[in-house]
Parts: C-alpha cells; structure tokens; sequence
C-alpha cells in the first residue's frame, strides 16, 4: 500500500497525516519529498503518525535524515499518535529518546508553542 500524507496548518505548525507503511522505496521517498518541501517555508512540522502500520529500517532511516535536516535548518520534527507496533519500534531502537513524542496531536503542536516562549530573548538591565 502506498503512503499517504495530508498536510494542513495547525497555527504556524503543519502537521502531516501520514497513513499506510513507512518502507524503504518510493513511501519513504515520498515522505522525504514532502517534508523536505515544507521544511523550504515551515520549520515546525508534526508527523501524525495514527493510520501508519508498519515502519521498516529504511523508514527509520528517514525519519532520523528528516528530523536532522529539520535541526539542521533551526526547526524540529515531532512525531504524534504513535501505534504500538511503531512505538515499540522506537523504544527498540531507541529513538524515542531522540524524538519529542507525543500521544496526540494538539501535545505536540502546544509543545512548539512553549518552545518559542522558551526562547524569546530576555533584555537584562544595562543591555541595549
């Protein structure tokens, strides 16, 4: 089954509803391409991942080359909604203490919010 994603705007965060299997071949191409396009306008980016059943080495792979793409740029990934099988894929690799993970989508996207009150800058006395 081929992958496919649905992007929207959620605030200034766009979310992508990811739905089929992560594999290596043309469904992990499709999702680099496509996030590799957003990352071109948006620097925050939320995988809803509830309708993806099935994530192999080569989604793994892409999934760790977008979120270091997405860093690399000043942005970061979180991933949303994670089945079990994908989450205890994760745990096995441990690469959920690699992504901010989040078991629904409204945690993730409210999560980039207090990222950006975080790092507001804060003028101290005698600073101009």
């Amino acid at each position: 089954m081929a992958i496919k994603l649905n992007e929207r705007k959620v605030g200034d965060v766009t979310v992508i509803d990811c739905e089929g299997r992560i594999v290596f071949g043309d469904e992990s191409i499709t999702l680099r391409d496509k996030v590799k396009a957003i990352l071109a306008n948006s620097r925050q980016i939320v995988l809803n991942l509830a309708a993806v059943n099935y994530i192999d080495s080569g989604g793994i792979g892409i999934l760790v080359s977008l979120f270091t793409s997405a860093r690399n740029l000043g942005g970061d990934i979180k991933l949303a909604n994670l089945t079990k099988r994908v989450g205890d894929l994760l745990q096995i690799t441990k690469l959920l203490t690699v992504f901010d993970v989040f078991d629904d989508e409204q945690h993730a996207v409210n999560a980039f919010k207090k990222e950006s009150t975080k790092s507001g800058t804060v003028s101290l006395p005698g600073n101009v």
